[in-house]
């Protein structure tokens, strides 16, 4: 199974100094990524009913419109649920909280971040693209092996989008989980089928690193998915060990 390593970005900039700036870090850091600059609400609007951009590049204020890149995102969250990184002269301690609401991906605050901080905020992003990719990829396998006749497994029933893990769905239905639920379950998720410590479960734990949390939040893991599947068994517990997601139901 391959996954494509080409990416399209757009950068939506009404200063084309700032445009090209941002075009050129881009370039620099990985140039077989193709980027298309629009410097209006309207033509950036129009390209995104147009094409599926892997990842966008967004000022707030375009122009006299003060708050353009809040419609642009909106806009992308009905076609295509595209990462967007804000780049705005915007206050940071008002507008992060306002775009993260909007499921941006990160809000950067013009002429407080240096090109590092920029570059290494895409890198992450273009990263989580490749690894939605692979989950796709390999979803579609799963679903062509189970038309065959294969088993299925708990693998088939959840769905976690490596750029919004908030939106992760068994079948069908959202997970209503805390943050820190929300990494724990993605860890075990990438590692389904292989046994999860409680070491590499301390690294998405902000606070509390002892066994007692991490049995608190697999169980409220549990209860989540028991509010959808009062028969679910898809974690297991490895004594003295961590934690499994079963990648096969248990017959």
């Amino acid at each position: 199974m391959s996954v494509s390593n080409s990416f399209s970005v757009a950068i939506i900039e009404d200063d084309a100094p700032t445009s090209n700036q941002f075009k050129a870090w881009i370039k620099a850091a990985r140039p077989e990524v193709e980027i298309s600059q629009y410097f209006n609400r309207d033509d950036a609007e129009a390209a995104i009913l147009k094409f599926s951009f892997d990842l966008v590049v967004l000022d707030i204020e375009l122009g006299r419109e003060r708050h353009a890149g809040v419609a642009i995102i909106n806009a992308i969250n009905k076609q295509h649920g595209t990462p967007v990184l804000v780049v705005s002269a915007m206050p940071a301690t008002i507008y992060r909280s306002i775009m993260k609401a909007l499921d941006a991906w990160d809000y950067l605050q013009k002429a407080t971040f240096e090109e590092s901080d920029f570059i290494e905020t895409f890198l992450d992003m273009l990263r989580s693209v490749k690894e939605k990719r692979a989950h796709l990829a390999s979803e579609k396998v799963a679903t062509s092996q189970a038309k065959g006749g294969e088993k299925n497994d708990f693998t088939d029933h959840l769905s976690i989008d490596p750029l919004r893990q908030r939106t992760a769905m068994w079948r069908g239905q959202r997970i209503n989980l805390p943050l820190t639920a929300q990494r724990i379950l993605a860890v075990m998720f990438e590692k389904r089928g292989e046994v999860v410590s409680y070491d590499d479960l301390y690294e998405v734990v902000k606070s509390g690193r002892n066994r007692d949390n991490i049995r608190k939040h697999v169980s409220t893991i549990r209860d989540a998915f028991r509010e959808i599947d009062p028969d679910f068994e898809g974690i297991e517990n490895v004594p003295m060990r961590g934690f499994r997601w079963l990648s096969q139901t248990r017959s």
